[in-house]
């Protein structure tokens, strides 16, 4: 059974308002991936923001450093979906500090149990699909010239990844482990997986089609006329040798793996190759 609270009334755990919790997550937002290393990755950054939480639910030295060791195991997830463990672990450590039977390793489990999850929905959602999504709206500002369009993403993403964030940490908190399990099991969250991939690729296909560059000056005689090869390509299929770009180096991704320095040399290679045999 858990000790952790005391008989005296000034040992007992002083209750956690709004403020608290919202101090933790900007703790851990700003600096979640400060103080990764290869051995615990963001476990300085989870136990750090936990501080002000732990704080003010064990008042003797022995129970804050068991609570604070907790926290110092490995853990890694997304930064921002991934929110709603540290939710849930400051609401397992409240019912704890408040005497609740919960085993230090309940708490490293939900953690452990949680963090692959949520770090694929996020790194789905966050970086595959609404990154791009932002910064293709503004990027023909950029291709402008114009300052607006490199700053605008940054404040646009950073703004929808902070508002994630505070809503899913705050949502762990209020729901706990059970509610999030449930969540998990109960399909939207694979719907929402499947929507937004789907979103992304019609994205990427837009704007693979409209700054994907790639034509051919070759000209041949038939009879006495000349044709240019651009041209007929393009009254088959428009845009046909930017797609057979994109399909390549897509095919190639596939199989290898993400090696993009690979695709980016060899795609410069080809290139000068191509443009001085005057192909490309």
């Amino acid at each position: 059974m858990s000790t952790n609270v005391d008989a005296k009334p000034d040992l007992k755990p002083e209750p956690l308002t709004k403020r608290d919790i919202t101090k933790s997550w900007l703790l851990w937002y700003f600096f979640a991936e400060i103080s990764n290393s290869f051995e615990r990755l963001q476990t300085l950054a989870f136990c750090a923001s936990m501080i002000p939480i732990l704080k003010k639910l064990y008042k003797t030295k022995e129970s804050l450093s068991a609570a604070l060791k907790r926290h110092l195991v490995f853990f890694n997830t997304q930064g921002t979906w991934g929110t709603i463990i540290h939710g849930i672990t400051i609401a397992m450590e409240e019912e704890k500090a408040r005497g609740a039977d919960i085993p230090d390793e309940a708490i490293t489990g939900i953690k452990t149990g949680l963090m692959g999850p949520f770090a694929g929905i996020g790194d789905t959602i966050d970086w595959a699909t609404l990154r791009p999504i932002v910064v293709s709206l503004f990027l023909p500002f950029a291709m402008q010239g114009s300052v607006f369009g490199v700053v605008a993403p940054l404040v646009v993403f950073t703004a929808i990844t902070m508002a994630e964030g505070y809503f899913f940490w705050h949502m762990g908190y209020r729901l706990g482990r059970e509610s999030v399990m449930a969540i998990l099991e109960g399909g939207w969250i694979q719907q929402l997986i499947t929507g937004a991939g789907v979103l992304g690729m019609f994205m990427m296909g837009a704007l693979s089609g409209q700054f994907v560059k790639v034509s051919t000056p070759i000209k041949f005689a038939v009879g006495g006329k000349t044709y240019a090869l651009q041209q007929i390509l393009n009254s088959i299929v428009p845009g046909l040798l930017p797609l057979v770009v994109v399909f390549a180096v897509y095919l190639f991704l596939l199989k290898k793996g993400a090696q993009y320095k690979k695709v980016l040399f060899a795609m410069l290679a080809v290139s000068l190759i191509a443009a001085v045999l005057g192909i490309l």
